[in-house]
């Protein structure tokens, strides 16, 4: 074998290579550093298009004209992986400030490839030259290219912090980086926090650091993944589309349909293949209710419209796009990146050190720069004023010498006098204007100022600096307004070396020039944030989606339920003959009216003694000429049975359920039967026939879908409502005939769920019970109203308390005029009352505009009806701190007629309806923080 060659085993040949490579591709290739936030390859096109003067404010060159100069000086590798790093930093959706301005088509968001590079120009933004700012005042090492041929930087001065501004993303062997973008203002203030009190704690970077800043836009659910990304240097982000909804149009065959508009998409999503997904889960029938998907984006911006079919909930859809397709995505953070060379996970934290670091670093180098380049420059003012002071001397050397370098040697070879230096060296006083090294200098012959030889006086011995200068040197510079300009150069220098000096030597000075131009950078291209946060995802779900508001719930007869908002109902004067609540089809009439809220939970109980629970969103929301949708499509109710009440559940229960872990919805197994604390709640139960039964709230904690026996029934009753109490409040019924009685609720005992009651009221054959109130401390009225639209006002304290199971006494005098009584509730004055017909015509009318009157009368007119039209439903709704305003504002646009004066030009809008039998027992519950209101009257 011969001697040059050495055997070497295999496998630690292999292993040699295979580390050899991985480091390569490290450092080489997949891995930004943490300095300047650039590959190698996005730094040598930035240093390639610099050399090129492809500056921001010049004209445009071929994209091959600068690919073909990286491949050819820098980067020895293929032209496309450089040209697809050109593209990258030319595309707006995947850089959050893009490094280089592109002309031509460099690809979308729809994954389109960009055009070829002979096809595409491009040139660097206005912000990539922040960071090649001072490149050429060795801020920065440099080094050889592949062949020694070249020289090129190893890393950017970089004024910007750009691997946090955009981020990186880069797969490398063994390991991978994965950083996602922020926003310039908030990286700079935490830049600037840091530069302030290098010992700020990751918490306080993070309240200038909300969380990253997406390109594409779009929500950040919860803060748990950012909170651990700069933690620890990897963390989760849960990231959705932003989206809104709008109605398709008030008129035609687009009525009532709502549209789904998705404006922004999460960071790096396909939106060609996220609308493809889309289409496919429709058309396999996995999402419903969607006719039509159209991609609408145009270069104002992104807009993916979905068309949903008419009487389809806009958040249920949009819930079911978020599970199924790329409008939820994860983005998984994984901040690894070179610190001096090596790979490593680094915090939030650490990534602003390492910036601040490089920025002190280039600071301090620009100023040694620059203090040598002054030094230098007064070193050859020197020169010229002492050529100026000898200038007839001079001129006789230069013209008795042969040539340049002999004159070159005379002028080096003698001595001059000093003239003015001396006035300017002594003005310098300590400070050094002397450059470091001066080329040629002898040590026992030093350049500068020197003792005479006769005489004593001081001479000057030039250096071949200042001799070349004064050789190159323009005859005007001889003329003595030039001596002048020396002078006064010269003092301008001797101040920039002492602000220089005093940057080197103050390092409060050296932080303060690094934070200003951090602050000018952020001042200048600082924007607003893309990317919204909201704070907690695990709370995110349907509710999430659906803005709480008050709305009115209504339930027609024949089982069709919806929700309104309530400001479609504006305040009338009392006997307004109202506008259309809902569209009727033929002998259907509306027999619930629930004013509650999208976020609170209403409990239905049927004639039979069921009950069943229902969330306020669950029931869609539709316009007055809505039907909307099948109740029995929302609750298991079996064919004959129909709802009789309605009862919202006060948020101060719902608050207390929830302390105690416990549910009041169907999809919650957890019951009040094991709650430390007593819930006080009870629900008291009337039925027509006069029973009354008083049940704790917590035994409807675990109501199924298929419901819960609520009350149990003799043959031939039926349930006629339920009202929530507290254990300590006195209740009221009312009868069709128009009688009332007042007890105490706690003559009923606490019974259990099937519990048939106890006598309530003792009625003829002909009297059923129309209304449950329960009386409370702070309200003083009743309202009652009659089928007639009559009604009246009436002070509970008129009505004594009795023992259950009398017969009462009279309300309202149930007269022809009247008619019987259909519902009563209590009220306050600053309360609005909604009043509905069987025609579907609904009022509402501030209570307020209703007299006081005694209890043995008949009342005033409340709603205007027609001859065949009569009132079935009434619901009480409290109004906001701000209602006197409210109705202030309404009077002076003319809703309310001047006292005195009629009401004039009611706006009349009646649905098409039969007359229905009044006498059936119409059940309203009222607002869900007031749970027995129902009806108001006027006098």
């Amino acid at each position: 074998m011969s001697e040059s060659v050495s055997p070497i085993g295999i496998v630690d040949e292999l292993k040699q290579s295979y580390l050899d490579y991985a480091m390569s591709v490290i450092v080489s290739r997949a891995l930004p550093d943490v300095r300047d936030g650039f590959k190698p390859v996005h730094r040598r096109v930035m240093y390639a298009m610099h050399v090129l003067s492809n500056d921001y404010n010049k004209p445009y060159k071929k994209s091959a004209r600068v690919v073909g100069d990286v491949i050819g000086k820098y980067h020895p590798h293929g032209d496309s992986a450089v040209y697809d790093a050109i593209v990258r930093m030319a595309q707006d959706f995947s850089l959050r400030y893009p490094m280089v301005d592109g002309q031509g088509n460099f690809g979308s968001i729809d994954d389109d490839p960009p055009a070829a590079m002979r096809y595409t120009e491009v040139r660097m933004t206005k912000l990539t030259h922040q960071m090649l700012a001072d490149l050429d005042k060795d801020t920065v090492d440099w080094e050889d290219n592949y062949d020694g041929s070249e020289r090129m930087p190893s890393v950017m001065p970089a004024r910007i912090p750009n691997l946090l501004v955009n981020g990186a993303t880069g797969i490398a062997v063994g390991m991978a980086t994965n950083m996602a973008p922020h926003n310039l203002t908030e990286v700079i203030n935490a830049c600037l926090a840091y530069a302030q009190n290098p010992q700020v704690s990751a918490e306080e970077l993070m309240s200038h650091i909300s969380g990253p800043d997406f390109p594409t836009g779009g929500i950040i659910y919860g803060r748990a993944g950012i909170l651990d990304a700069y933690r620890t240097g990897k963390g989760r982000l849960h990231i959705r589309g932003r989206y809104h909804i709008e109605p398709m149009s008030d008129t035609g065959v687009n009525r009532d349909r709502e549209r789904i508009v998705f404006t922004e998409v999460p960071y790096q999503a396909n939106k060609a293949k996220l609308i493809e997904r889309i289409a496919e889960l429709v058309r396999d029938k996995k999402i419903e209710g969607i006719s039509e998907i159209r991609d609408e984006s145009d270069k104002d911006g992104m807009r993916i419209a979905i068309d949903l079919r008419r009487g389809e909930t806009a958040e249920v859809i949009v819930n079911n796009l978020f599970l199924q397709t790329p409008l939820e995505s994860s983005f998984s953070i994984n901040m690894v990146a070179l610190d001096n060379g090596q790979p490593k996970v680094l915090t939030l934290r650490q990534l602003i050190a390492a910036f601040v670091r490089h920025r002190q670093e280039v600071v301090t180098r620009r100023t040694i720069y620059e203090l040598n380049k002054a030094r230098v420059r007064g070193h050859l003012l020197e020169g010229l004023t002492v050529a100026l002071a000898n200038i007839d001397e001079i001129i006789a050397t230069i013209k008795a010498s042969a040539n340049r370098g002999l004159a070159r040697e005379s002028l080096l070879n003698n001595t001059w006098g000093s003239g003015s230096v001396v006035a300017m060296l002594t003005a310098a006083g300590s400070q050094s204007v002397r450059p470091d090294f001066i080329e040629g200098e002898d040590p026992k012959a030093p350049f500068g100022l020197i003792d005479g030889e006769s005489d004593g006086e001081q001479r000057y011995r030039l250096s071949l600096e200042q001799v070349n200068a004064i050789l190159d040197m323009q005859l005007h510079r001889l003329t003595g307004l030039e001596q002048d300009k020396l002078t006064e150069e010269y003092q301008d220098l001797l101040r920039e070396i002492a602000h220089l000096e005093s940057i080197l030597g103050d390092f409060d000075k050296l932080m303060t020039i690094i934070s200003n131009e951090m602050i000018e950078i952020r001042d200048n291209f600082g924007d607003e944030r893309r990317t919204d946060i909201i704070d907690s995802r695990t709370d995110f779900n349907r509710e999430d989606l659906i803005p709480e508001q008050t709305v009115v719930m209504t339930v027609s007869r024949t089982g069709y339920a919806k929700t309104q908002p309530i400001d479609d109902y504006v305040a009338q004067k009392r006997g307004g003959k109202g506008k259309s609540a809902t569209a009727m089809k033929e002998d259907d009439v509306i027999d619930h009216l629930v004013v509650t809220s999208t976020h609170a939970t209403v409990l239905c109980f049927t004639d039979s003694g069921r009950v069943f629970s229902l969330r306020g969103f669950e029931v869609p929301i539709a316009s007055r000429g809505a039907r909307g949708r099948p109740l029995v499509n929302l609750i298991g109710l079996n064919g004959d049975e129909t709802v009789t009440t309605i009862l919202p559940i006060p948020k101060i229960v719902e608050d207390l359920s929830a302390k105690n872990n416990v549910s009041l919805t169907s999809d919650e197994d957890e019951s009040l039967e094991d709650s430390n604390e007593a819930v006080p709640p009870f629900v008291f139960f009337a039925t027509a026939n006069g029973t009354v039964k008083r049940v704790e709230l917590k035994q409807f904690a675990n109501i199924r879908s298929n419901g819960l026996i609520a009350v149990g029934l003799e043959d031939g009753d039926k349930l006629v409502s339920a009202r929530i109490t507290n254990g300590s409040q006195e209740v009221m019924l009312f009868a069709s005939s128009g009688k009332a009685i007042r007890f105490d609720e706690n003559d009923a005992r606490a019974m259990g769920r099937t519990a048939k009651g106890v006598r309530g009221m003792r009625l003829a054959d002909d009297e059923f019970i129309k209304s449950l109130v329960v009386i409370e401390d702070d309200v003083r009225e009743i309202l009652i109203a009659c089928e007639n639209g009559f009604g009246k006002r009436t002070f509970i304290d008129e009505f004594n308390t009795q023992n259950r199971g009398g017969g009462g006494v009279i309300a309202i005098k149930t007269s022809e005029r009247n008619g019987a009584l259909v519902r009563a509730t209590k009220v306050e004055p600053e309360d609005d009352i909604i009043l509905i017909s069987d025609k579907g015509t609904l009022v509402r009318t501030p209570v307020e505009h209703v007299a006081s009157s005694g209890r043995n009368t008949q009342g005033v007119t409340l709603i205007r009806l027609s001859k065949d039209e009569k009132l079935v439903a009434m619901a009480r709704v409290e109004n906001e701190e701000n209602a006197n305003e409210l109705i202030d504002a309404m009077r002076e646009d003319g809703t309310f007629e001047v006292e005195g004066q009629e009401q004039q030009d009611i706006d009349t809008v009646t649905g098409d309806s039969a007359t229905t039998d009044v006498n059936d027992a119409i059940d309203i519950a009222n607002d869900y923080s007031l749970n027995d209101d129902s009806a108001d009257d006027d006098k």
